[in-house]
């Protein structure tokens, strides 16, 4: 953290991290934070700093409160862990269901499930899953963990196991 530190000491500490695979986030208010800002992966404006700031930003703050930043962290890992979850519970369901209807239809000779029950099947499960999965608050817990790549595949390994 560099407080009091020159525009180009704090361009040249992003450019750092950057450089050694860091995730970097910055936030400013000023015009002399526009550079960080720009170069980070993720630039945070204070909602009451000069319009230059807010546009470098990818993200402007309304009020000028630190702590949200880290809920705004929080609730930005609480999205990405749902919708994995969520991508992770239709692949089940819908690789389940294309192993019934592959069984079923050498065992019986006939598919056991219609292409309306699949459609219903389907409806139900994405409708409530989705309810479920998008009321769901953020733990703190979240905060703990570390920062997602921006390359990362969202359906990893583990999501397909």
């Amino acid at each position: 953290m560099l407080a009091r530190a020159t525009p180009e000491d704090r361009h040249l500490l992003v450019t750092a991290f950057k450089s050694i695979g860091r995730t970097v986030a910055v936030t400013g208010a000023g015009t002399s934070d526009v550079d960080a800002l720009m170069v980070a992966d993720v630039g945070l404006a204070m909602g009451n700093g000069c319009s230059a700031a807010k546009e470098a930003a990818d993200l402007v703050l309304t009020d000028s409160d630190f702590e949200a930043t880290l809920r705004t962290v929080m609730w930005g890992r609480n999205i990405y862990h749902n919708v994995s979850r969520f991508l992770q519970f239709q692949v089940t369901v819908n690789i389940s269901a294309l192993v019934t209807v592959f069984i079923g239809s050498l065992i019986f000779s006939e598919s056991p499930l219609s292409s309306v029950q699949l459609l219903g099947i389907n409806l139900i499960m994405d409708t409530f899953a989705a309810i479920a999965l998008s009321t769901e608050p953020p733990l703190a817990s979240v905060l703990q963990g570390v920062p997602f790549k921006s390359n990362a595949a969202i359906l990893s390994g583990t999501v397909w196991r």
